[in-house]
């Protein structure tokens, strides 16, 4: 039994604890009301020149394309045309259209009232620029609002690329696909070839009547089995659609003998019929990585999230187009090790899809949003020993870059004037990129910065904007809210100033730290090969000892370990990628044909580069890759190409 005394202590306590408890839900009321109101209060976006575009947007903008293409394999051309519903400026009535273009051959180009005919209008193809291709000015009439450009694409538009049927893995059909990102759309549409214009666009695409033509868009056969159940199949016609305004880089094509498998109720995967199954099974978690990504940052606005595995010479590890990611093939590992690619391409339809980069200056908006997003979704599906491990091999990469690039592209909002876009896709943006935004979430705590990305994504939703938008953004949603944030966090210096910040909080891997004894431990013979052998280590963790390891590691050590863990023979592109680098220094020449195979095989940009440049440090390493890049060449990608020719520079690579 309780005293009469303390029943008046406890009451009090209650009554305290009740004023306590009311002041916690009244300050937190007002906190949100603050943050919704926040949230709701415009921010004026900073206005866009685009160093990139010769288009006009500003006084005529494109709104919606339409495009009526036949897909020529034999002359490796894209035949038709694209109509283009443009809308003025109130003061630019009687000005013209600019559009981008590359290598396109123009044959006639109308223009039409909403409802009207079209007719005949004059127009003129400007001077090519090696980089920016050639502008087309188009005289349209004031009161017309549809312009339609008939022409062909060239044999060599640097979006395109035509495979023979030995190039596929059915070795019976010819492939192709388009790679639009930077400013290789032009190369086969005339378009305001900029981030900045988000168009909507509907496509009726002719193909060869056995072969399916996929788009970024509603509208791709959801076929059963194999592809012969598509409901156009046999007619060698596909309609398309997007509803939702997208900048032009992320429209994209793909034309071939394909099949499909779905994975959950608005996810799936597309591939050649001998090898989808495949693919299919290694990419089982898409519905549980959308689901994850859901909980954190909204809802998936795309409505479905299909992936195409490409042909190898694809030049990138995925590309993030609409409801139709591309992949290539180097992610299929056969262990899931190298499915986090899938999860940055999901991640782009938040960031980079949803909220995109004004400007290529502004690339990081996309990427290291997207690759901080991605290491969440890695964490939510594969857990936080896996989302810190490749925190730790980016900040490796980052590292890595940092070295090698000039102060002026070790900025997050690089200075690309003059200069090919392409430039700017380093590994930089993405990595120093998520290295920020980790550091603003360590400063104002996840949850907090959870919500904060929420709104950001919700407020910019569907359009494109600029470092300055997001800092304007930032400073208003989070820095004058908590101001100790701005304290811990040097945005300028992020955003602005070559390198890494000092103060950075560097990501950590109690995995890696023993991954890391472990190499010491052999290197200095305090631990066998066999006593290695029974670690049983993730990919990444052997990912990590190889790196570990001195570039100057020796043949005899290389043979050991070869010799245990079949290192030359690995399936996953990332660990043969570092034992080839390492082989090449070392004169193993136990890899010889493997490291031939790949530069023949493989077209993946992040994978070949590397080594070319290994064996180009000396003459006979030099020589060697000349010979073996004058027989690949053809099958790669006209990106990775011109990245080569100028790394050897060759007459091989001269004369082509």
């Amino acid at each position: 039994m309780v005293g009469m005394g303390t029943n008046k202590r406890l009451i009090a306590i209650l009554r305290a604890a009740l004023v306590l408890s009311a002041a916690l839900v009244l300050s937190a009321v007002l906190l949100t009301a603050s943050v919704s109101a926040a949230q709701d209060k415009p921010l004026r976006l900073e206005p866009v020149k685009d160093a990139h575009s010769y288009g006009n947007p500003q006084q005529v903008r494109v709104k919606h394309v339409f495009l009526e293409l036949t897909v020529d394999f034999a002359k490796k051309q894209l035949l038709g045309a694209a109509t283009l519903n443009i809308e003025r400026a109130q003061d630019a009535a009687s000005a013209p259209l600019i559009v981008d273009t590359e290598k396109l051959k123009i044959t006639r180009i109308e223009a039409a009232k909403a409802k009207g005919e079209f007719h005949q209008v004059e127009y003129a193809l400007g001077k090519a620029d090696p980089i920016l291709g050639a502008p087309l000015t188009i005289q349209v009439p004031e009161e017309a609002s549809r312009v339609r450009i008939s022409y062909a694409t060239s044999p060599e538009a640097s979006a395109l690329q035509w495979l023979s049927p030995a190039q596929t893995a059915g070795k019976k059909h010819p492939y192709l696909f388009t790679q639009s990102e930077a400013i290789h759309g032009r190369s086969w549409i005339p378009l305001q070839d900029s981030p900045s214009v988000r168009v909507t666009y509907n496509a009726t695409i002719h193909t060869p009547k056995d072969l399916v033509a996929l788009m970024s868009a509603e509208g791709n056969p959801q076929m059963r089995g194999a592809k012969s159940s598509s409901p156009n199949n046999g007619r060698g016609e596909y309609h398309f659609r997007m509803t939702t305004p997208v900048p032009s880089y992320l429209i994209a094509l793909a034309v071939g003998d394909l099949a499909f498998r779905a994975i959950g109720g608005r996810a799936g995967v597309y591939d050649e019929p001998s090898v989808v199954d495949r693919d299919a099974k290694e990419l089982e978690d898409l519905e549980q990585m959308i689901s994850a990504t859901e909980k954190l940052y909204g809802p998936y606005r795309w409505g479905r999230y299909d992936v195409l595995v490409l042909p190898p010479s694809f030049p990138y590890g995925g590309m993030e187009n609409p409801r139709l990611t591309f992949a290539s093939p180097t992610i299929i590992a056969g262990d899931k090790s190298l499915v986090s690619v899938i999860s940055h391409e999901l991640a782009h339809s938040w960031s980079g899809n949803l909220v995109t980069n004004a400007t290529w200056s502004d690339f990081w908006l996309n990427e290291g949003f997207t690759t901080y997003i991605e290491r969440r979704i890695v964490e939510a599906v594969y857990g936080k020993k896996m989302a810190e491990m490749q925190a730790v091999l980016g900040r490796q990469v980052l590292t890595r870059d940092v070295s090698a690039l000039q102060p002026k592209d070790q900025v997050l909002h690089v200075d690309l004037n003059g200069r090919d876009p392409d430039d700017g896709s380093t590994e930089l943006p993405y990595e120093k990129g998520m290295l920020f935004l980790r550091q603003l979430e360590l400063a104002a705590g996840r949850e907090r910065f959870d919500q904060f990305l929420r709104g950001y994504f919700e407020h910019f939703a569907f359009q494109s904007i600029t470092s300055k938008d997001f800092e304007n953004y930032l400073d208003a949603h989070l820095l004058k809210q908590e101001p100790e944030i701005a304290k811990k966090v040097d945005v300028h210096a992020w955003i602005y100033e070559p390198g890494v910040p000092k103060d950075v909080i560097e990501p950590q891997s109690e995995a890696f730290a023993r991954v890391q004894e472990a190499a010491s431990a052999w290197m200095n013979g305090k631990m066998s090969v066999a006593q290695l052998a029974a670690k049983q280590w993730s990919a990444q963790e052997w990912l990590h000892f190889l790196k570990a390891l001195p570039q100057d590691v020796g043949q005899l050590r290389m043979t050991q370990l070869d010799k245990q863990f079949h290192f030359t023979q690995s399936g996953n592109i990332e660990i043969t990628e570092v034992w080839l680098l390492l082989a090449i220094p070392n004169g193993y020449r136990a890899v010889d044909e493997k490291l031939e195979q790949v530069l023949m095989t493989v077209g993946r940009r992040k994978i070949i580069k590397p080594l070319y440049e290994a064996l180009a440090k000396t003459p006979e390493g030099k020589k060697r890759a000349q010979a073996i890049y004058e027989r690949a060449r053809p099958g790669y990608h006209p990106v990775l190409q011109k990245e080569v020719d100028m790394m050897l520079r060759s007459s091989t690579a001269v004369q082509h």
